[in-house]
């Protein structure tokens, strides 16, 4: 990861200045770092040699966190965020034109470092779950503020904005150490299951957590009209007036002052955090059960972990 992390901060350089001061900030902010470090961990898992002068897992896990700090770059310019992990986010300080563009330097890197690196099936595997996303995002906005949207469409949503990316991360791990097709496949499935997962506990605890917990403002997306597992539940599961309610915050966007504590509580009312929750354990069993076909080692050992701690966040 320290290899990793200074591969960031190099390829972040640039003669424009406003770049490399941007991504200062995007560096100082932090964040788990989670993507970079199942690209790392998945290739040591299927045997890639650390010390390989080309340290091909370190470019690939840079290569993700850049799509990964692209994508966070656009989403708060399209949300409006002003705080990204507890700090100000980078629209909020910079503007939302050097956010934009600052962004697509960012995945413009990403694909210098695929080209890098030289292998097709890596190239595909990273580009087609960048345009994954994309798609995830545009899929999100038009559900916006749409009660009538079916489960299976929030999921499809929350695929295609988060797990592809982690799917991918862990996928390329399998590639560089030369596996076969079983154990590419399998990392592909712990990544899918472990970012399903970890985005319905996020989705979650912005109705159930602290600002400092969560990193970003609470009810940001109640704020924005989203459409996520707990609003869905409680809509779902509500009395009439809790429905008319929620038609008139998430889908008319009439918002007062106390409008949010009303929805904690119709929340909390109807258990719509513990459904969520639920659905994401089930997400995480999937995901330690895709990394069965691998030896017992301190790499797996690792990755489950990393699986516990996605889902025991909102504990």
């Amino acid at each position: 990861m320290r290899a990793c992390n200074q591969a960031i901060i190099d390829r972040m350089q640039s003669s424009v200045p406003l770049i490399p001061q941007l991504g200062a900030h995007l560096v100082a902010a932090g964040g788990k770092r989670l993507r970079p470090l199942l690209t790392l961990a998945s290739a040591r898992l299927c045997g890639y040699d650390p010390n390989d002068p080309r340290k091909r897992h370190v470019g690939l896990a840079a290569c993700v966190e850049f799509i990964h700090t692209a994508t966070l770059l656009h989403d708060d310019v399209v949300d409006e965020s002003n705080l990204r992990r507890g700090i100000a986010s980078a629209n909020a300080l910079f503007g939302n034109k050097a956010s934009v563009l600052v962004g697509d330097f960012l995945f413009a890197r990403s694909f210098q470092l695929m080209t890098a690196d030289g292998s097709l099936p890596v190239m595909a595997i990273l580009s087609d779950a960048s345009a994954t996303i994309a798609e995830g995002e545009v899929l999100q906005m038009s559900t916006q503020n749409d009660l009538s949207t079916p489960i299976d469409r929030y999921l499809e949503v929350i695929h295609g904005k988060t797990a592809a990316l982690f799917a991918a991360a862990c996928r390329v791990g399998a590639v560089v150490a030369g596996r076969g097709e079983e154990e590419e496949l399998a990392l592909e499935a712990f990544g899918t299951n472990l970012g399903m997962a970890f985005q319905l506990v996020d989705d979650a605890l912005d109705y159930a957590a602290d600002q400092q917990v969560l990193g970003k403002t609470i009810g940001d997306d109640f704020r924005e009209g989203k459409i996520t597992l707990p609003v869905l539940a409680a809509y779902e599961n509500g009395t009439e007036e809790e429905r008319t309610f929620w038609r008139r915050v998430i889908e008319d966007n009439e918002q007062s002052e106390h409008d949010l504590a009303k929805a904690l509580e119709a929340i909390e009312r109807t258990g719509a955090i513990g459904k969520t929750l639920e659905a994401a354990s089930q997400y995480a069993e999937n995901a330690v059960e895709a990394l069965k076909i691998f030896p017992e080692s301190h790499l797996k050992s690792l990755l489950t972990q990393t699986v516990l701690y996605t889902v025991n966040r909102a504990s």
